[in-house]
């Protein structure tokens, strides 16, 4: 089973730097998941972030995260190969365009690329090229690109891994008795149209982007499993044990049966 996880700028940063320890257990998970015979296609944030610890620009201009993007995404990439390398597995870097997806041919391209790294062991480290293409640094934060490989790629699911761990009925922050939508198989108008509220200075989503990605998937019969960066265990749990204890699973099918 093909895979593309997204784990998001909150998750992998940690007082204006990358959270080393969250990247290590990341990098353990997808290793595990290779060992389980799962392909793994990495959709990263992280670059400006990077970018920020070695030169802390004012973030609110757009000029300047692209700048940072482009200090940040070269040691952002450096910070995986050291880690994968102790897993015995290759990384590679692919910085991608909105306006790849818009071409045909440039996506089946690009897919001959992702299939030829994943059959030869080779984990794709996917970002939006933000030098050029300025989208992503004003929001989504590689929600849609994350919904677009999966998609365009050919993975049957989408793992969102974020500082929002489920879907709740209603904002836990706000009520104590919010409850977890375990599985969604439909999502409201009203919903994908809410405001945008990003949770940290490097992050430019927020749950409106993933319910968004959500949706694009489910109209193309694909899914997506929304779940805590943070703690790992109920990603693991899912996908490892089969086992659906926490985060929320997005389908279009009643009856989602996950086989590897």
């Amino acid at each position: 089973m093909r895979l593309v996880i997204k784990v998001g700028s909150h998750v992998l940063t940690e007082n204006g730097t990358i959270a080393k320890e969250r990247m290590r257990a990341l990098v353990d998970l997808v290793s595990d998941l290779k060992s389980a015979a799962y392909e793994v296609i990495l959709v990263s944030s992280g670059a400006v972030a990077a970018g920020y610890t070695q030169l802390p620009l004012d973030r609110t201009s757009v000029a300047n995260r692209q700048a940072l993007a482009a200090i940040g995404q070269p040691l952002l990439l450096k910070m995986y190969q050291e880690k994968f390398a102790k897993r015995d597995i290759i990384c590679s870097q692919v910085l991608l365009s909105a306006e790849v997806f818009d071409s045909r041919k440039a996506t089946a391209h690009a897919k001959v690329a992702i299939d030829t790294l994943l059959a030869n062991g080779v984990v794709p480290i996917i970002n939006e090229n933000d030098t050029v293409s300025i989208e992503e640094l004003v929001f989504g934060d590689n929600d849609r690109l994350s919904a677009h490989v999966t998609h365009y790629f050919d993975a049957q699911m989408l793992v969102i891994l974020s500082d929002i761990d489920a879907l709740y009925d209603k904002d836990p922050n706000r009520y104590d008795d919010a409850v977890v939508r375990k599985v969604v198989t439909s999502i409201s108008q009203e919903e994908l149209e809410a405001e945008h509220t990003p949770n940290n200075e490097f992050a430019t989503g927020g749950i409106v982007t993933k319910l968004q990605s959500a949706d694009f998937l489910m109209k193309h019969q694909r899914a997506m499993f929304l779940a805590s960066g943070f703690n790992l265990s109920d990603i693991r749990s899912f996908l490892l044990e089969k086992k659906h204890l926490g985060g929320t699973l997005f389908t279009d099918e009643k009856e989602y049966r996950l086989e590897n």
